[in-house]
């Protein structure tokens, strides 16, 4: 029976899901929670794992939630799910709809599509921003949270003023560990 779940749940997340991972994150935050796979917290912490593995994130986050709940199987079936749906849109586009972009139902329905897009990816934006600093629902702060948000924050425009280029993000990512890692140590050492 998970297994179907896993399978169905994901092919409906890849196939209502638009604008990419970040339009996925709320819909599959919902599904996880709801099925209770994960805890809130969990879900944040594995998706800022995934923005730091290569692969997409929707697909990293099926692979997961999939082997945690039904092993390899799970796994395969959850990842099946969500990228059957691209793909067979895609087909459909590349093969019937090819000559169908220049119609003006279909320009109008693309036109409604963005402005959802846009608030899903920015309501995942303001959310993974509160969960950083440490702000939930009860209005908590978690002070090593903020310190390090304010840390990152800082090293990126000290870097963009130093070196005048763009900051890769493998340099943040690492940036952010070592960070990371000093003010947890720093606030076990403290608070012993």
């Amino acid at each position: 029976m998970i297994y179907l779940i896993l399978f169905f749940e994901f092919f409906k997340i890849g196939l209502f899901c638009f604008g990419g991972a970040f339009g996925m994150i709320p819909i599959i935050k919902d599904v996880v929670l709801n099925y209770g796979w994960m805890t809130e917290p969990e879900f944040y912490s594995f998706v800022g794992l995934c923005e730091s593995t290569p692969g997409p994130i929707a697909v990293n986050l099926a692979t997961y939630i999939g082997s945690s709940q039904g092993g390899i199987f799970g796994s395969l079936l959850a990842v099946l799910g969500v990228t059957m749906p691209s793909f067979i849109i895609i087909l459909l586009i590349a093969s019937v709809l090819k000559n169908f972009t220049e119609n003006k139902y279909f320009k109008a329905l693309l036109s409604g599509i963005q402005p959802v897009v846009v608030s899903l990816i920015l309501y995942t934006g303001i959310t993974f921003l509160l969960q950083t600093v440490g702000i939930s629902q009860t209005v908590s702060i978690d002070i090593s949270s903020v310190i390090l948000f304010l840390l990152v924050v800082a090293v990126f425009f000290v870097y963009k003023l130093i070196f005048k280029k763009k900051v890769s993000a493998v340099v943040l990512i690492i940036i952010s560990a070592v960070l990371g890692i000093a003010v947890c140590v720093a606030e076990e050492n403290l608070f012993v």
